[in-house]
């Protein structure tokens, strides 16, 4: 009887910084595997390819594995939901489709189990600077990514994909995670409670860390790590939502 679901983000599929992209996406499908019988729903919150974009009659090659599974995951009968992050933005209909699986982008707030949980990548959380807010929009807005897809790819995907790993250097420093931590996210969440104190449970990905914070009694900010270097994920079993790392030695 299926009884878990299970969170999971930044998985950054396809990165080109990663030192074996087979065996890193070999391992990923070893966990999701090992989840088939007990999870009776996964979120996917953001960051799980590093660069995606759905052209109209073609996709970008690769995740062959990754996607094959997470599709006999989903005709299994498990509920997948896929949290857009700002690394695999540009998931239209597509994947949805294909895979049968639920896409969202922003936040939603769902209750499981009588809990009561936030859900986000979290980029898009808190006070934002000006900037980040002109490239949300641009890269959110649908005459922009129309002029995207009219470039031929073999220009746009090693751009993204030098983006990337210029973004993952900064990104990779504990203090500018602990700095938005911080700044950002926590006081988000404590004035969000002041709003809805219902909120058992904030779920984000982003900052590429560990995090199980508690905010009040009842409520906790759960940070889910990455795939990088955690191999982490959190799996709830309708008393509490816990982290774990993966390992399939």
């Amino acid at each position: 009887m299926r009884q878990y679901t299970y969170f999971i983000s930044d998985l950054h599929l396809g990165a080109t910084y990663l030192k074996n992209p087979l065996d890193y996406e070999r391992r990923v499908v070893s966990w999701l595997k090992s989840i088939k019988d007990d999870a009776k729903s996964l979120y996917l919150m953001g960051d799980i390819l590093d660069y995606w974009y759905e052209y109209r009659t073609v996709v970008p090659r690769g995740f062959t594995r990754f996607f094959g599974t997470i599709a006999e995951l989903a005709d299994s009968g498990v509920e997948i939901t896929w949290f857009i992050g700002n690394h695999d933005i540009w998931i239209f209909d597509y994947l949805p489709q294909e895979l049968g699986i639920r896409i969202v982008d922003g936040s939603e707030i769902v209750e499981i189990e009588g809990k009561r949980f936030f859900l986000a990548h979290g980029d898009g959380i808190g006070k934002l600077s000006a900037g980040f807010k002109l490239i949300r929009s641009l890269f959110r807005n649908r005459f922009c990514q129309w002029l995207f897809a009219t470039i031929h790819p073999r220009w746009t995907i090693p751009f993204a994909h030098r983006w990337s790993s210029h973004s993952r250097n900064y990104s990779d420093e504990a203090p500018q995670s602990n700095e938005e931590l911080k700044e950002i996210l926590i006081p988000f969440c404590q004035d969000y409670l002041k709003e809805d104190p219902t909120i058992n449970y904030f779920v984000m990905g982003h900052l590429h860390i560990m995090l199980n914070h508690q905010l009040q009694p009842q409520s906790r900010l759960i940070i889910l790590g990455d795939w990088i270097h955690h191999f982490s994920y959190a799996k709830f079993d309708g008393i509490q939502l816990t982290l774990h790392q993966h390992s399939d030695k």
